[in-house]
Formats: structure tokens, C-alpha cells, sequence
């Protein structure tokens, strides 16, 4: 059956993730699949759609969890459960369910097929996941882009994206990350803060070792780089980043610099932004929120609301509206 097919490969994924996680969604106590697929079942099969139902119980689960409820409620009605959230819900309620349909992995892939499917690429989707996730992710996402598009990730981007950006991207997506070491390499720290510029008029473009050394240095080590570049630069590393490359590749490294000093903090920018407005970027919101609420989701919202003054919950309040919003709270779980 396709969701059979579909969650083969998951099997082995989150293997050696060993970074702590602040989620939001967290497992449902007295967890009853059978229950909560025959809740799907009626809510699916009412006049109009019981979208408060559907909201209800899949924006309260985990993954592990709406798998297993995907499970029960193809062996109660026959049918793939995505397959009939499909022709049940509409619009931005809709890409919300089935993002959550997913794993974190399958999203993130998913995202990135498309951002560079069709006419043009989406450079910020592709910026903010390749430059976000860790190794140890991009690793596990390479595996479920071969499995769900029978293409090779690094072969889609070279195809769709030019230049310094696409050697940053790729080099990235080769998840050649040194682990954090025990033994702090000051010599090392040191030489890595002396290539002072990314670009210099007299001697030429740079690029080429500031890529390597931040897609291949450990997070422990670039934190210390950047401190240590201060010794040798009038301006810190973002600074320097932005006086010295534009265009997508600076949007890259200035992510690179974000997430490595303070990845919640980066995605709480984000939602700031996207939320800036009357009404809400919702691609950015929807993404951040699916692919981050069982991962870093409650630091975000610490982070959120130091940065901006406002709880997330009260800014999405104010910026989304019906069952989207209802959807987006639940993921949010909670006020601050």
C-alpha cells in the first residue's frame, strides 16, 4: 500500500542525532491510535469536514505517533489516510495536515524538491534548510530524497543554482562536519580567524576557504573562530559578510553565522519577520512551525518573545485567522 511504501525508509532515521530537543508536541499520554482514527474516520466523513477534530488530534500527536493512527485508519476504512485528508481539506489547512503527515526528514526534503521543481528557484527554502540543519540532518535528508524522488539531492542542486552559492550549497549538503572535540585546537582557531576577509580587491576572491571552513568545521569551533576574528577585524563575522559578498551567497553565510551562534533565534527572526505584517507570510510560518515543533519549538518561543517583546502565540493570533490559526497555536502549545 502507498503509506506502507511510504514509511519503509524511516526505519533507520534519527540514528545519531544527539542533539537535545525543546519540542512543543510531545507524545500524547493514553495514546489510542484505533480512537483517534475512528475520530478521523467521522470527522472526515461529516457534512462540511470536522476540521476542529482534525486539528485537534494531529496537531497533539508526534509523528510516531500520526503514523501509527495512519496505520489504524487504513486498516479501519480501507483507504490511506493522506489520500483522504486530501480530499477533505483545502488551502493552508491543508499543507499544515500533511506537512505533519510527514516526518521532520520527509518535510525538509519535500520543501527543498520544491523549491527547485519547475520554472525558478526558491533560493530563501533552500537557504534556510541546507544552512540550518545539522550534518547528521542533511545526511538522513539526502537518504529520504533519494527514497521519495529516485534523485540524487546534490545532483538537484547543482542543476538548479550557480556559482559560489552552489558550491556553498553542496558543500554543505556532503555533510562533511567535523563531531565537536573534547581537545579545543586554539592553533587552529586561530589560523581559521586570520583569513580576514571573504573577499579582498588586491588578492582576489576568497570564497573558496571561507566555504570550506564552514561547511567542514565543528559548531564548537566556528564559535570560537568568530570570537577570535575580532581580534583581527574592525567588524564581527556578520559584518564582514555583509561589506564583503552579496546576493543569495551572503543570505547564506549570514544563516551559517546565525544558526551556529543561536539557531532559535535565527528561526525566531524569521517568524518575526514573516509576521511583520498585516497578515502572515504563511509558507515561512507553515514551515518553520511543522518542521520545528519537535525539534526547538519551545526555545523559539523563549527566544521570540526576548527578541520582539510579544509571545509567539499572541503574534500569530493577531496575523493568522480561522482554522490555520487554530492549527498554528496548537503547534505552538501555549502562551509564554
Amino acid at each position: 500500500m502507498a503509506l506502507v511504501s511510504e514509511f519503509l525508509g524511516q526505519l533507520s532515521l534519527n540514528v545519531g542525532s544527539c542533539e537535545s530537543k525543546y519540542p512543543t508536541v510531545v507524545p500524547a499520554i493514553d495514546f489510542d491510535p484505533d480512537k483517534d482514527a475512528a475520530r478521523i474516520e467521522t470527522a472526515i466523513k461529516t457534512k462540511g469536514v470536522d476540521e476542529a477534530t482534525i486539528i485537534n488530534v494531529l496537531t497533539k500527536r508526534t509523528y510516531s505517533q500520526r503514523r501509527e493512527i495512519a496505520f489504524a485508519y487504513e486498516r479501519r476504512a480501507k483507504k490511506d489516510l493522506v489520500t483522504a485528508l486530501k480530499g477533505a481539506l483545502s488551502g493552508s489547512l491543508e499543507t499544515v495536515i500533511l506537512g505533519l503527515m510527514k516526518s521532520t526528514t520527509q518535510y525538509d526534503a519535500s520543501e527543498i524538491k520544491g523549491s527547485i521543481k519547475g520554472l525558478g528557484t526558491d533560493e530563501e527554502v533552500l537557504i534556510e534548510i541546507v544552512c540550518s540543519r545539522s550534518s547528521s540532518e542533511l545526511s538522513e535528508i539526502k537518504t529520504v530524497y533519494k527514497e521519495l524522488f529516485k534523485k540524487d539531492l546534490e545532483k538537484d542542486v547543482a542543476g538548479d543554482t550557480s556559482g559560489d552559492f552552489a558550491k556553498l550549497l553542496l558543500a554543505l549538503v556532503q555533510a562533511k562536519r567535523a563531531e565537536p572535540c573534547s581537545v579545543v585546537d586554539y592553533e587552529k582557531i586561530d589560523e581559521d580567524a586570520r583569513v580576514r576577509t571573504i573577499y579582498c580587491p588586491r588578492k582576489g576572491t576568497d570564497v573558496a576557504t571561507w566555504i570550506s571552513i564552514m561547511s567542514e568545521r565543528s559548531v564548537p569551533h566556528l564559535q570560537k573562530v568568530f570570537d577570535r576574528y575580532k581580534s583581527y577585524s574592525p567588524y564581527d563575522m556578520q559584518e564582514s559578510i555583509r561589506k564583503e559578498v552579496k546576493g543569495d551567497l551572503e543570505k547564506s553565510f549570514l544563516t551559517l553565522v546565525e544558526c551556529f551562534e543561536n539557531k532559535p533565534l535565527y528561526f525566531a527572526s524569521r517568524l518575526a519577520e514573516a509576521m511583520k505584517g498585516k497578515s502572515a507570510k504563511e509558507k515561512v510560518v507553515t514551515r518553520i512551525m511543522v518542521s520545528r515543533c519537535e525539534v526547538d519549538l519551545m526555545k523559539i518561543r523563549t527566544e521570540f518573545k526576548s527578541q520582539t517583546g510579544k509571545s509567539l502565540f499572541q503574534t500569530i493570533s493577531e496575523h493568522t485567522k480561522g482554522d490555520y490559526q487554530k492549527a498554528m497555536l496548537s503547534l505552538c502549545g501555549g502562551d509564554d
